[in-house]
């Protein structure tokens, strides 16, 4: 690998370590490096894995040194870690000459122990201890928006679409809806007779089945 080639994956490096801050390990290996013990030659934050300019391979670049290079291939968000336990996210990319053989190796290791702790702290806090499946229930923009919701959950209660329901159902949905508060709503039996296809008649019939059967 040239000078040139080097001055470019050191610019490279320092660029990606700047754009991702501390946590980034950045590693530059040249595998025809004359000392093979000897492969690094840029780092940036070495800090993460404790290794510095001129400091040996890891297992990657062993492999890389021994094995045939048509079977390497780049590896990409795998986990690592370090001696001293840091999970790192880990990227490996072969740079090749005109022989398609590996001159280079561009890591990456991402130091991801404070992201798996906002994790932990993100999963106890939206943790919630209503033991039923339900989806969220949605905050309406306005009354209209309200009763619609409400006659959809009415349906979604029932468990089949409106033009199979049964009188029973209708009965059930419309407890639901009165339990629910909906009549409270301006012009709300109206709407409620429309989507069921019901008279208001046969509305206060179903309100006082439903309030019996409560």
């Amino acid at each position: 690998m040239d000078n040139q080639q080097i001055e470019f994956l050191k610019r490279l490096a320092h660029g990606i370590a700047l754009q991702f801050g501390s946590s980034c390990e950045v590693v530059v290996h040249d595998l025809r490096s004359d000392n093979p013990t000897r492969t690094i030659v840029a780092i940036e934050n070495g800090h993460i894995t404790g290794r510095k300019i001129g400091d040996g391979p890891s297992n990657v670049v062993l492999k890389a040194l021994h094995s045939d290079s048509g079977k390497l291939h780049d590896s990409y968000s795998y986990l690592t870690k370090t001696e001293d336990g840091k999970i790192l996210k880990s990227t490996t990319i072969y740079l090749r000459d005109d022989d398609n053989k590996p001159i280079a190796i561009f890591a990456i290791n991402y130091d991801i122990a404070l992201f798996s702790a906002m994790e932990e702290a993100l999963h106890a806090f939206t943790t919630h201890s209503d033991p039923s499946d339900a989806a969220p229930q949605t905050i309406p923009h306005n009354v209209t928006d309200l009763l619609d919701e409400l006659i959809d959950q009415s349906v979604r209660l029932v468990g089949r679409p409106r033009a199979l329901m049964t009188k029973d159902d209708k009965i059930k949905a419309i407890r639901f809806l009165n339990d629910s508060g909906a009549f409270l709503i301006t012009k709300s039996g109206q709407k409620v007779c429309s989507y069921f296809g019901i008279s208001k008649y046969t509305l206060y019939n179903y309100l006082d089945e439903a309030k019996n059967q409560g």
